[in-house]
C-alpha cells in the first residue's frame, strides 16, 4: 500500500477522493441558449458520481456564469484558478471568451481543455501548450461548405451574415481557403453584425436586395433563429447554408419555426437527438437512460444536451487514462496523444490528436434539416485532410 501511495502524483485540485474541474458558461446574456450545456455536465458528473467516480475520485465540479462577457470570464476563471484551485478548466464556451483567458491559462500552466468554440486558435501546442478545442474548427467547417458549393453550386452568387468577431471571421477564413481566387467573384455580399445587436433583420435584407443563390448564416443561436425568421418573412428561399453552433432543432429552429427551417444545410459531427435513426444505437440509448435518470426536465430537442455528454465522455477518457499522475503536465501528455471514438459522435469520427496536432475532431457530414430532423447525406468529409492538401498546393 505504501508503494502505491508513493506513485501517486498530484497538482492544485487533485487529491486521493476527489478532483476539482472548472467550467465557464452563459447561463445569462445573449448566448444563454447555451446555459443547458453546463447544466448537463453537472448532471453528468452526478452520475459518474454515484457510480464511483473516476478511479475512486468524485468529480468536483464547478460551474459560472460569464454571461459570454469576456471580461467576466476572465473575473470567472481567476476565481476558479486562485480562489476554488481547480485542477484545470474544462469545456468553458465561446470564442471571445476564452481568447480573453488563454493568455492567462498558459501563463499559469492550467489546462484550459476541450475549448467549446470551433476558432482555430485553440489548436496551437507550440504557443498555447495548456489550451486544446474539441469540435471542428469553424474554419475547417467553413472549408467543407465551400467544397459543397463548388461541387454542387460551381457558378452561384454568395451572400454571408457573420458575426464580427474571432468566430464569425474563422468562417469566412475557411471559405477563402477553399473559394481561392474565385472568392471575391462568388460572394457579392457579406453583411457583418455585432453582438448584442437586437437583432439582424436589417443586414438579411440588405444581403437579399443583392440577390445572392446562397445565403450562408454564420451566426449564434439567436442570431441564426432571427435570421431564419427573416427569409420566410421575405418569402425568400436561396439555398441557405448554417454553422452547426446553431443546429440545435430545439433551440434554435423551433423558435424559428419548424417550417421556416426546412431545406437548410449544415455540417454535423454530433448525432441528431431528434432524428429517429439513432433510436436502436447504444451511443444514443445510453445519453437518453442518462438524461431521463439525471435531468428529466432538460429540452429533449436541443443538441446541447448530447454535445455536453460528448464532451464529458472526453474528459473522463482522459482522467481514466491520468490514472493517479493526476498533474496538469500529465493531462495534456495525455490529450496530445488521443485517439478513440466517443458513441454519441456520429459513426467513423474519431477523436484523435497528436503532440502537434490539437484539433481533436476534424471530420463532418454534409446535412439537410427535413422539417423534423437532420438527414445526414454524402460522406464523412475530412477538412484535416483538405487542410494538407491546402498547404501543399
Amino acid at each position: 500500500m505504501a508503494a502505491h501511495l508513493h506513485r501517486r502524483k498530484y497538482d492544485t485540485g487533485a487529491t486521493d477522493t476527489e478532483i476539482k474541474i472548472g467550467n465557464i458558461v452563459p447561463y445569462s446574456g445573449p448566448a444563454s441558449a447555451y446555459g443547458i450545456i453546463g447544466k448537463t455536465m453537472s448532471a453528468y458528473f452526478r452520475m459518474i458520481n454515484e457510480s464511483g467516480g473516476i478511479n475512486g475520485r468524485r468529480i468536483n465540479f464547478i460551474s459560472y456564469d460569464d454571461s459570454y462577457s469576456p471580461p467576466k470570464t476572465v473575473e470567472q476563471a481567476r476565481k476558479l484558478v486562485e480562489s476554488d484551485g481547480v485542477f484545470l478548466i474544462f469545456a468553458p464556451l465561446g470564442t471571445a471568451t476564452n481568447a480573453a483567458i488563454q493568455k492567462y491559462m498558459n501563463t499559469m500552466k492550467v489546462p484550459q481543455l476541450f475549448v467549446s468554440s470551433g476558432a482555430s486558435r485553440w489548436g496551437d501546442p507550440e504557443h498555447f501548450p495548456w489550451t486544446i478545442g474539441w469540435q471542428p474548427s469553424y474554419r475547417a467547417e467553413a472549408r467543407v461548405y465551400a467544397s459543397y458549393i463548388l461541387e454542387h453550386h460551381p457558378t452561384a452568387k454568395i451572400g454571408v451574415l457573420y458575426q464580427n468577431d474571432d468566430f464569425g471571421k474563422d468562417y469566412i477564413l475557411g471559405l477563402k481557403d477553399r473559394l481561392g481566387d474565385k472568392y471575391a467573384s462568388m460572394v457579392i455580399m457579406s453583411a457583418p453584425f455585432e453582438v448584442g445587436t437586437p437583432t439582424v433583420d436589417s443586414e438579411v435584407v440588405a444581403i437579399k436586395t443583392a440577390n445572392p443563390d446562397i445565403f450562408i448564416n454564420i451566426a449564434t443561436p439567436k442570431y441564426a433563429a432571427q435570421a431564419i425568421r427573416k427569409l420566410a418573412e421575405l418569402d425568400w428561399h436561396p439555398v441557405h447554408i448554417m454553422t452547426n453552433v446553431s443546429s440545435s432543432v430545439g433551440g434554435v429552429l423551433k423558435p424559428a419555426g419548424l417550417e421556416n427551417a426546412k431545406g437548410i444545410l449544415t455540417a454535423l459531427y454530433n448525432m441528431d437527438v431528434t432524428d429517429p435513426q439513432w433510436d436502436s444505437h447504444p451511443g444514443m440509448q445510453h445519453f437518453r437512460a442518462f438524461l431521463a435518470k439525471y435531468y428529466p426536465e432538460a429540452d429533449k430537442s436541443d443538441s446541447g444536451t448530447l454535445a455536453a455528454y460528448s464532451l464529458s465522455t472526453g474528459l473522463v477518457e482522459v482522467l481514466k487514462r491520468c490514472g493517479d499522475n493526476l498533474t496538469r503536465d500529465n493531462v495534456m501528455k495525455v490529450v496530445a496523444n488521443l485517439d478513440f471514438e466517443v458513441e454519441t459522435l456520429r459513426p467513423g469520427i474519431r477523436v484523435k490528436t497528436s503532440p502537434t496536432d490539437f484539433y481533436p475532431i476534424e471530420q463532418l457530414r454534409m446535412s439537410r434539416f427535413g422539417g423534423e430532423h437532420w438527414d445526414a447525406f454524402g460522406p464523412i468529409i475530412d477538412a484535416h485532410v483538405e487542410q494538407v492538401a491546402l498547404s501543399a498546393k
